[in-house]
């Protein structure tokens, strides 16, 4: 028999949106949450660039909205847009007063960056490129000191428990114990699933989870073929590869091919700043053609390690001295605009289910996410599920008991391979570059390893699950937009403005 927790509160996820919506709900309850591994492992850890908000002289929320739509491609909700930007700049400062603790001036105010598609210098960062980092470690540290939130590491949830039509709540392996958390209110937060490429900056935790439970449950989902792939990863041979930052060209560096050219000369007016996928789709072409890509930040000279010691010391640890060497780079996927569909106050289209961070498709982003805009909305977003679940009423009736075990997983090596299979499928037929023909192709070798799929590979098959999403839905999506490119549709097109493919 599996042990049963009740709570007010549920979170799933330890990111920004899960460990700020857990902080906030506090004051109205107790609150369970529940991280895959440990409380410091998700993608905002990860974060380099920073957070976008309007904060400078000259710069103003509606600026801010503006560069936001401009980069979602005519897919933005605009009234998202504008809590996402009107918001934001409280939320930085609210920060502030928590202990973030920021990088400033000699005059003691928020330094400010410039990255990809931002008119303004409107980023925030902290420890020059460890923004994430900082962020995550206070809001770890508001979380483990407030009493009346209760965190479960190690806590993998298998599915939402749902009755008469209402979320009550989610089975879950918790160290391999069988454990139901029965909630008033279930919030996912699970991240995003960039585990399901070849080539990622996403931990490794990040392999679709919440997408998966979501729509097994039969929860809406939409833009699921919007995937953006990061220009910038560290060309080397690992998993996740290590991000180097937008904000490094930002900053004035430049790419190159290894034949020395500038190629986005020819590219974009913007240039090295144009928007992420136009950015990855020209590295992505150089590789194609046979050519090795490069960062070249030797004009930065000895601010690079002023400006970025995480980067500077990633490098380094791998033989590259970024003030005298070029940096080779990969285009590598890194977020998911898509997801779980919610109203302006995280609310999915499953009673009692709220969405919040890169899980959900609150409509900022769009068809392409604007440039350090995900710390922002798990932020701005976080806030506002905290405060309107407080006022969701307790179940007018608990679910009653049943009798389930963990699947067992007896073939790792088996689950290994089909995850291996998974990411090289989608990369190759449902990445940068996609084609009908190559999707089809995609689609039936994904069947083909479900049927194969070993017994107890619960990871494994949410990540088939979030993979048939995306590669579906780039199947039925005949133009490109945003981080959607179709080679056969080369073109965005009027009759797919404002239209959303939802699941």
């Amino acid at each position: 028999m599996a042990q049963r927790i009740r709570t007010r509160f549920l979170v799933i996820g330890s990111g920004v949106a899960g460990l700020h919506t857990a902080w906030r709900a506090s004051a109205h309850g107790e609150v369970y949450v529940l991280t895959k591994r440990s409380l410091f492992d998700s993608a905002t850890a990860y974060a380099q660039g920073g957070i976008a908000a309007a904060l400078g002289a000259g710069d103003s929320p509606e600026l801010h909205r503006k560069d936001t739509l401009a980069a979602g491609a005519a897919l933005c909700d605009a009234a998202a847009v504008e809590v996402l930007t009107s918001e934001g700049p409280a939320r930085i400062r609210e920060m502030v007063n928590a202990g973030v603790r920021f990088d400033t001036d000699l005059r003691g105010r928020l330094s400010l960056g410039k990255e990809a598609a931002h008119s303004r210098h409107r980023i925030v960062h902290a420890q020059g490129d460890q923004t994430g980092a900082e962020l995550a470690r206070t809001l770890i540290q508001r979380v483990q000191e407030t009493p009346n939130i209760h965190v479960l590491e190690l806590a993998r949830v298998l599915d939402l428990i749902v009755q008469a039509g209402r979320c009550c709540g989610v089975r879950a392996s918790v160290a391999g114990r069988a454990v139901e958390i029965i909630a008033d209110v279930t919030v996912l937060a699970a991240g995003g699933c960039g585990q399901l490429y070849r080539h990622t900056t996403n931990p490794e935790v990040a392999t679709g989870d919440g997408y998966a439970i979501a729509h097994r449950a039969g929860v809406r989902l939409a833009d699921m073929e919007f995937v953006q792939f990061h220009p910038t990863a560290l060309d080397t041979p690992e998993n996740p590869l290590q991000l180097i930052s937008e904000a490094v060209r930002g900053e004035g560096a430049t790419l190159v091919n290894d034949k020395g050219v500038r190629f986005m000369l020819k590219v974009h007016r913007l240039v090295e700043l144009a928007p992420r996928d136009i950015v990855a789709r020209a590295i992505f072409r150089e590789q194609q053609e046979g050519r090795r890509v490069f960062l070249d930040a030797r004009t930065l000279k000895r601010s690079f390690a002023r400006r970025f010691p995480g980067i500077l010391a990633i490098c380094l640890a791998r033989g590259i001295d970024p003030r005298r060497d070029l940096i080779p780079v990969t285009p590598a996927a890194h977020y998911m605009m898509g997801g779980v569909v919610t109203d302006l106050t995280g609310r999915s289209s499953l009673e009692r289910l709220y969405a919040c961070g890169e899980v959900s498709c609150t409509g900022v982003h769009g068809a392409n996410r604007l440039a350090s805009n995900s710390l922002l909305e798990g932020l701005v977003f976080a806030e506002r599920v905290a405060g309107d679940m407080a006022l969701v009423a307790r179940l007018p009736r608990l679910p009653r008991k049943s009798t389930w075990r963990v699947p067992v997983l007896r073939d790792r090596g088996a689950a290994q391979v089909a995850a291996d299979a998974i990411r090289m499928i989608l990369w190759d037929y449902a990445g940068i570059d996609r084609t009908a023909n190559g999707l089809r192709t995609g689609l039936a070798r994904l069947d083909d390893l479900a049927a194969r799929l070993p017994v107890g590979a619960t990871e494994e098959a949410n990540m088939l699950d979030t993979a048939r999403l995306i590669a579906g839905a780039a199947l039925l999506r005949r133009e490109s937009r945003g981080g959607h490119f179709r080679r056969d549709f080369p073109r965005p097109k009027n009759k797919w403005r404002g239209r959303h493919i939802e699941f």
